[in-house]
This record gives C-alpha cells, sequence and structure tokens, in this order.
C-alpha cells in the first residue's frame, strides 16, 4: 500500500542577510540565478556582465561586449552558455569559459528588456521595447530569428519559458501565453502595464506584477484571478515578481526599498523585508532553496532563512 507522502517542512523565508556583492557595474539592471542556483549573473549599466558565486560572495568572470547597458541574462542549463539583452538591442550568446561572445543577433529595432534559452539551450527567446518577441537559433549561422511574434501593441517586459510555452508581459496590460505545441495563443487582460510575468514550479498558474502596485495569480488554463496581492509600490520602474521555491509564497520587488512576500493561498502580507535605499531593480529566487538575491543600485545582497547558518560560524 502507498503511505501518504509526508507534508512538506513549512516553507521558511529569507530574513537574514548573508552576503553582498559590490558589483562594480554601475547600476545593476539584474540579477539571475543560474539552472541550479550555485552561480548568479549580473547586469551592469556598464555594459558588463559579470558571474559570481554569489554564496561565497565571490566574481568569477566579467563579460564584455555590449556596446550600452545591459538589461537581462540567463544561463543555459549545463552552464557552458549564457545568453544577454542590452539597451544596444542585440542579444548575445557567451561561451561560459572563454568570455567570449560566440555569436550576436540584431533584429529588435529597440532595446531588448528580457531573455531566456529554451530547455535544451538551443534557441533564445527575447523580448524587445520594440513590441516584438523572436526567437533565435542557437546552432544556425542564420542572422534572422526562426519565429517573430508580433500580438503585443506596446513592448514587451517579460518573457518566461516552459517545456512548451512562451509566456510574455506586456505594457499593453496583456499577458499572452503562447502553446508551441497547439499553435495557440492565450491572453489575458490585466489593464496596467505588466512589469514582470513567470510561472508556478508546478505549471498550474501564472503570476504577474504591474504598475498599478498589485501581483496578480492567475489559473494558467482558464485565466480565473486566483489571487490579487498589495501593499508595496510599483508605479513607475520594471519590477520583478517571484515565486518561493516550494511555490507558498510570492514576492515582489518595490519602489520603496524593500521586498514583499505573501502567502499564496490567504493572500496576507507574511514578510516585508528592508533590503536598501531605493527602488529594487531586480529579484531572483534560488530553484531549490529559500534564498533570494536582490539588486538595489550598484550591490546585490543575497538573503537566507533565518535558521541558516553560513559556514565556518559556530554552530
Amino acid at each position: 500500500m502507498a503511505f501518504p507522502r509526508p507534508r512538506p517542512a513549512r516553507a521558511e523565508l529569507p530574513r537574514q542577510r548573508v552576503q553582498s556583492l559590490q558589483c562594480g557595474q554601475g547600476a545593476v539592471r539584474a540579477a539571475r540565478f543560474n539552472a541550479d542556483g550555485n552561480y548568479c549573473l549580473t547586469c551592469g549599466s556598464d555594459k558588463t556582465l559579470k558571474l559570481w558565486n554569489p554564496h561565497k560572495g565571490t566574481a568569477l568572470r566579467t563579460y564584455q561586449g555590449h556596446g550600452y547597458e545591459v538589461l537581462d541574462a540567463a544561463g543555459s542549463f549545463d552552464n557552458s552558455q549564457i545568453c544577454s539583452g542590452g539597451a544596444d538591442k542585440a542579444v548575445a550568446l557567451w561561451d561560459v569559459t572563454t568570455g567570449q561572445v560566440v555569436r550576436k543577433y540584431r533584429g529588435h529595432a529597440g532595446k531588448v528588456n528580457c531573455v531566456q534559452f529554451n530547455q535544451e539551450a538551443t534557441v533564445i527567446v527575447s523580448g524587445s521595447i520594440d513590441s516584438t518577441v523572436r526567437c533565435w537559433d542557437c546552432r544556425s549561422r542564420r542572422p534572422d530569428p526562426i519565429q517573430v511574434l508580433d500580438e503585443a501593441k506596446d513592448g514587451i517586459s517579460s518573457v518566461k519559458l516552459s517545456a512548451h510555452e512562451i509566456l510574455t508581459g506586456s505594457v499593453d496590460g496583456r499577458v499572452r501565453r503562447y502553446d508551441l505545441r497547439t499553435g495557440q495563443l492565450c491572453s489575458d487582460y490585466i489593464g496596467s502595464p505588466i512589469t514582470s510575468v513567470c510561472f508556478s514550479k508546478d505549471g498550474q498558474c501564472v503570476l504577474a506584477a504591474s504598475l498599478d502596485s498589485t501581483l496578480r495569480l492567475l489559473d494558467k488554463d482558464t485565466g480565473e484571478l486566483l489571487g490579487e496581492y498589495t501593499g508595496h509600490r510599483s508605479t513607475t520602474y520594471r519590477l520583478d515578481c517571484v515565486l518561493n521555491e516550494q511555490d507558498t509564497h510570492v514576492g515582489c520587488a518595490s519602489e520603496d526599498g524593500h521586498v514583499y512576500f505573501w502567502d499564496l493561498l490567504e493572500g496576507s502580507l507574511a514578510l516585508s523585508l528592508p533590503v536598501g535605499q531605493g527602488v529594487v531593480q531586480s529579484l531572483a529566487f534560488h530553484p531549490s532553496l529559500p534564498c533570494l538575491l536582490v539588486a538595489t543600485q550598484g550591490q546585490v545582497t543575497l538573503w537566507r532563512e533565518d535558521t541558516f547558518q553560513p559556514e565556518g560560524d559556530p554552530g
């Protein structure tokens, strides 16, 4: 007979600052974990991209090749490649070990806000202020995108991928989901410009942050509104939203120097984390640990749960 699965331990939220990275890149536009969460990438207004071990606080490599500030980056599943997008309208594919640009993709008519690899890292998907999402083949020498998604009526602020879907958030106030298996497009109208979108870990829900200082959880298949979360301030900047590693809490950056987390089911505010002065530029949640990366101004901080003890600390 099958035993009932043990209830997962109560989710812990990151509350203590364990590392601060002084990035030396001007303003940090984005901070992103790699696929397994052991490393992270930081995108600078000084045109550079940096690779770190944020858990040890060590800088590993600097990547130079963009003509203007770097706005987003992502690592491939095997950590061998990085893709990045910038205000120079270019999408770059990098070799992690050599630090060289393998290929540059030009085709967007405006700055590239967001980039993602597909699961096999054979395609880069980029979203731009030019209202298009473009798909680039990493293995081909072709300069043209293999697909252009141009349904949005305004800039694309956020792109996320699942095994067979592309999720986009646009300044036109719509969350669009392209099902690549069926060729269908599902669109949900939020009304306020979208700053960030993400899938829940179980793939059933979509989280969207928008400029009316509201975070919304939608049923992916029906578009039904499952939850609304307020208390943070988001009226001007392109701020990130996240789900924690257990899908129990939703989080959002705020323009008041805090990161806010709400209980996903109850909608109640669970944590208001004071991280710094001014706008919280970027957020990334670790794929499997209660661990959070936060970018404010020129630094990135790493936060862990209260019970976490850094190595070397007396037990």
